[in-house]
C-alpha cells in the first residue's frame, strides 16, 4: 500500500498523513507542486519527531511518478462523490491511493486516465471529510480487509 498526495495544498494535512504514513509503514508520494516548503514548520508540528520514521518520495509531475507503477491500475483514485464505495472495493496490497489538493481534488484529466475509483460514503451535508482523514479511514479499511490490524 502507499499514500499519494496529488498537489497537497495545506502543511498541516500533509504533516499529518506522513505521520499516519510513519505509524502504518507506509510509503508517502507527494506529488509537486506542493502548496508549501517541505520546512514548512506546520508541516513538521503535525509530523512531529517521526519525520525520519517516513518512506518519502516527491515527484515532479504525475507521470514521473505514475511511470514506477507495475501496473497502472494499481492507481486508486479517490472523492468525495465519484466512484464505488471504499466499503466494496476489494483491495490486494499492491495499490496507491491517490487523494488531491483539498481545495478542489483530482483534476480532469487524471480521472479520464483511470477507471479505478473509490469514494468514502458521506450521507450527512457535509460536503467532504478532511484529506488525512480520508487517507486514514482509507488506508486503515485496506489494512483491515487485507489482515494487517
Amino acid at each position: 500500500m502507499q499514500i499519494v498526495l496529488f498537489e497537497p495544498e495545506i502543511p498541516p494535512n500533509t504533516g499529518t498523513i506522513a505521520r499516519l504514513c510513519a505509524a502504518t509503514k507506509t510509503r508517502l508520494h507527494l506529488i509537486e507542486p506542493l502548496g508549501f516548503s517541505l520546512e514548512d514548520r506546520y508541516l513538521k508540528r503535525a509530523g512531529l519527531d517521526y519525520w525520519p520514521e517516513v518512506n518519502l518520495a516527491v515527484w515532479p509531475t504525475w507521470e514521473a511518478f505514475a511511470a514506477t507503477l507495475q501496473d497502472p491500475r494499481e492507481a486508486v483514485l479517490t472523492s468525495a462523490r465519484q466512484g464505488r464505495s471504499l466499503f466494496e472495493y476489494a483491495f490486494n496490497g499492491r495499490e496507491s491511493l491517490v487523494f488531491g489538493p483539498e481545495t478542489r481534488g483530482l483534476p480532469d484529466w487524471l480521472w479520464s486516465k483511470s477507471s479505478n475509483r473509490l469514494r468514502i460514503p458521506i450521507w450527512g451535508r457535509v460536503r467532504s471529510l478532511n484529506l488525512a482523514n480520508a487517507a486514514a479511514v482509507c488506508l486503515y479499511e485496506a489494512y483491515r480487509q487485507l489482515g494487517t490490524v
